[in-house]
């Protein structure tokens, strides 16, 4: 029977109907394939993948492919966002069968749940040189009963690989490396289109802050204009809706043009902060309403009723990608007028024959910015156009709440929020955070997924990681201390649940989870930023913040254990060359001194990679050993401190003094 109807997870309950006889990952299903001595075939996905509803509906929803699923195997569904460690190591195990991974994941056990062969998407019938999928299903049965060794040796090569630890070369890096790395790194930025060169093109969040970091640093002309024109093309592009906010998972081209149409709530975190730095850094209108249209995006379709954030929109509707956010022109010109739409389709690309299989995609590749008087003219057609689409059939949204992912948007709005000039922001960013704190926490340690009431728990490296970041974050912007206590629990749990003795790096899974075939232990970023490279930034800020002796200690042991493991490859552990940036770098701003508003404001404007803000309350005491102790209590009037390491200037007291002295101490000036 199919167990997956009293399922939590928005996925696994569009399968609760299939005739396949589904169980939930978990010891039940082991201990039902070990009865039976059958193979596990589990099938791995998420609710806004578009080829895993293709294999739902060629193959999970025929009795007969079914039929023989069953009779075969012990059929397992999991949700990759709800169970991403499961995820994790089965798709490390594809990748050491030298195939290429993605979704959605079909992978052969044994009964111990140990993976010995899979792939990706299996066609139901044989096509372009792939067996279908029931010649799969009936081989691997077969080799599984009648030749148990050549089994028994392909789980132990992969069983032995999974094992291996993070391979590090041991070595120190500085600012002259990470420089080294920025100017190679800008090398391989597409200098027409901007991203990485070729096709697919993917955003790459922690790559791009990277090279933003880098051009900063350096002073570097051609970095700056790499990452200025990425972030232009990709808010002028078909990835971005240029109707409702937000983003697309990606673009399947080199120019932007057009995206896999699922939205993911990571990604428009990750962007959001992003265009807030480059708005920061190049004062245009383009780049500040594109975050504002992540924010509007995520008010109106991601926000659950208990105030948190939803997880992601499907590609799909009504069985095909995209159809919700494609055009014609007649559709244009009736909802419009024919001179509006005349108008608007000469801007957006709108054509009878189509810029995609037919079908328009509305995009500004071709004409750009426009001023301000067309701009204004345009918002008004916009605005008609999403109402007119707001009547389609919407792509299915999956509205369970993932404690990392929620803990990535909560802090890009609280730092983007300043910069901007949005402060409504930062409370949104707090009822988000106030439901993960109260909701998902039993006895300080994070849960990963809620919905429903129904909680995955204990959570992982990166649920307590990105929500330490977020606590700081709201306490940089709003001077909560309980922000700050919070940080300090949720880093406790990471070094005593998560921290592996010897490697210095983070298991994915805690020390009290149900244990799987290994304890992954990942370090590279993926779509989201890796926990080690996150947990890095915290603990730096968290040091800034304080200027505790301990707190900078910590920091710097847990970077020197992870610089290792960047150094072998650079590009793919982004995140812990920024936190080392950070380190490096990053000056700390305190604020003292009755009304001190203005001042805490002009601190928040300063771009968050190059500094950490702390605003002391009246009565709140210094560490003792703060480099800043002393000046700190030596006026009641509102004053700033700024501090590289243990060096401080002397106090300013305006908002245009202290944007003078941040950028003499960036620069390298001695504090005065």
């Amino acid at each position: 029977m199919n167990r997956l109807a009293h399922a939590s997870s928005p996925y696994l309950l569009q399968h609760k109907d299939n005739p396949v006889h589904w169980w939930e990952w978990g010891t039940d299903a082991l201990a039902e394939a070990k009865r039976l001595d059958r193979p596990i075939l589990i099938s791995i996905g998420y609710a806004a993948c578009h080829w895993c509803h293709v294999m739902a509906h060629e193959s999970f929803e025929d009795p007969d492919v079914a039929a023989v699923m069953n009779e075969l195997y012990v059929n397992i569904k999991v949700d990759r966002e709800e169970r991403p460690d499961v995820d994790h190591v089965h798709m490390s195990a594809l990748h050491l069968l030298g195939e290429q991974g993605g979704w959605p994941l079909t992978m052969f056990l044994t009964p111990d749940g140990e993976p010995f062969w899979g792939g990706t998407y299996f066609p139901k019938e044989p096509r372009f040189g792939r067996p279908g999928f029931v010649q799969v299903l009936r081989e691997v049965s077969r080799l599984y009963h009648a030749e148990p060794e050549r089994i028994r040796k392909n789980r132990d090569a992969l069983k032995a690989h999974l094992s291996r630890g993070a391979e590090t070369d041991g070595g120190v890096l500085g600012i002259t490396d990470l420089d080294r790395m920025g100017l190679r790194l800008a090398e391989l930025f597409d200098t027409e289109h901007g991203g990485l060169q070729g096709a697919p093109k993917f955003p790459n969040p922690t790559i791009l802050e990277y090279l933003f970091r880098y051009a900063r640093r350096a002073g570097d002309g051609d970095a700056r204009r790499r990452f200025l024109l990425t972030m232009e093309r990709m808010a002028l592009g078909g990835i971005r809706d240029h109707l409702g906010g937000g983003f697309a998972r990606y673009s399947v081209d080199e120019r932007w043009l057009v995206p896999h149409f699922e939205k993911m709530l990571y990604d428009n975190a990750q962007l959001l902060e992003l265009y807030a730095l480059a708005y920061s850094e190049a004062g245009r209108a383009l780049f500040k309403d594109t975050a504002e249209g992540i924010v509007t995006w995520l008010e109106r379709e991601m926000v659950t009723s208990e105030g948190a954030f939803a997880s992601s929109l499907d590609a799909d509707s009504e069985g095909e990608e995209g159809r919700f956010y494609v055009w014609s022109l007649a559709e244009i010109r009736e909802a419009l007028g024919e001179e509006d739409a005349a108008f608007f389709a000469k801007v957006y690309d709108i054509t009878e024959e189509g810029n995609f299989e037919g079908r328009n995609i509305p995009n500004r590749l071709i004409t750009g910015e426009a001023p301000f008087a067309v701009e204004e003219r345009l918002a008004g057609m916009r605005e008609k156009l999403l109402q007119r689409r707001s009547a389609r059939v919407r792509p299915g949204l999956d509205d369970k709440v993932l404690a990392d992912w929620n803990g990535l948007m909560i802090a890009s709005l609280a730092r983007a929020a300043p910069l901007l000039g949005r402060w409504e922001w930062i409370g949104l960013a707090e009822r988000a955070y106030g439901f993960v704190r109260k909701e998902m926490s039993r006895s300080g340690q994070l849960g990963h997924s809620w919905r429903g009431g129904s909680l995955i728990f204990p959570g992982f490296a990166l649920d307590h990681a990105a929500m330490m970041r977020a606590a700081l974050a709201l306490n940089e912007v709003t001077s909560d201390d309980s922000y700050l206590r919070d940080a300090e629990t949720w880093r406790d749990v990471l070094l005593t649940e998560f921290m592996i003795e010897g490697t210095g790096c983070l298991a994915m899974t805690a020390r009290s989870a149900d244990p799987l075939v290994v304890r992954p232990q990942p370090t590279h970023d993926d779509a989201v930023p890796n926990a080690n490279g996150v947990f890095a930034e915290a603990l730096v800020r968290l040091a800034q913040l304080t200027e505790s002796q301990a707190d900078h200690r910590r920091a710097g042991d847990v970077l020197a254990q992870l610089l290792g493991v960047a150094r072998s490859s650079p590009l793919g552990h982004t995140s812990i060359l920024n936190a080392l940036d950070l380190h490096l770098r990053g000056l700390s701003i305190l604020i003292t001194g009755n009304e001190a508003e203005a001042l805490h404001g002009a601190a928040l404007r300063v771009p968050y990679p190059d500094r950490s803000v702390r605003l002391l309350r009246p009565g709140e005491a210094l560490d003792e050993n703060h480099p800043a102790k002393a000046l700190a209590s030596s006026s009641p009037e509102a004053q700033a401190l700024v501090c590289a390491g243990m060096r401080c200037s002397l106090p300013v007291t305006s908002p245009e003094a202290l944007s003078g002295r941040v950028g003499e101490m960036m620069a390298g000036v001695s504090p005065a």
